[in-house]
């Protein structure tokens, strides 16, 4: 489970190498925004889904930031979701998928930055 692989990460991180806390605290902080937003992000889009115009049962189009707008959650980009940065093949740079999922939030919500 990814969880478990960051956390230990994150542990080896403390014990065993040469970084400052100050040194690893940004990514591994990073690491964590993502996966509360995206807890924030899923807990919504029932509702969110719920709002959208449909037609036989499925929405219409897509959810979009406006949608999530006073629902104490923030769009998330289908890159930026933590199920999609989970799967990730074996031997793709989980790091640079990462940096641009952060940098699609950015995009979206510029106070973030």
């Amino acid at each position: 489970m990814i969880e478990t692989e960051l956390w230990e990460a994150a542990d080896e991180l403390r014990a065993n190498s040469k970084l400052t806390a100050a040194e690893y605290s940004m990514p591994v902080l990073g690491l964590i925004f993502l996966r509360h937003a995206d807890n924030r992000y899923q807990a919504v889009l029932k509702q969110v889904l719920a709002k959208l115009p449909m037609r036989d049962g499925k929405p219409l189009r897509e959810p979009r930031k406006e949608d999530f707008t006073g629902q104490a959650a923030i769009f998330l980009p289908e890159q930026a979701r933590f199920h999609f940065l989970a799967t990730l093949p074996q031997g793709q740079n989980v790091g640079q998928a990462i940096d641009d999922a952060m940098q699609l939030i950015e995009d979206q919500y510029e106070i973030l930055k």
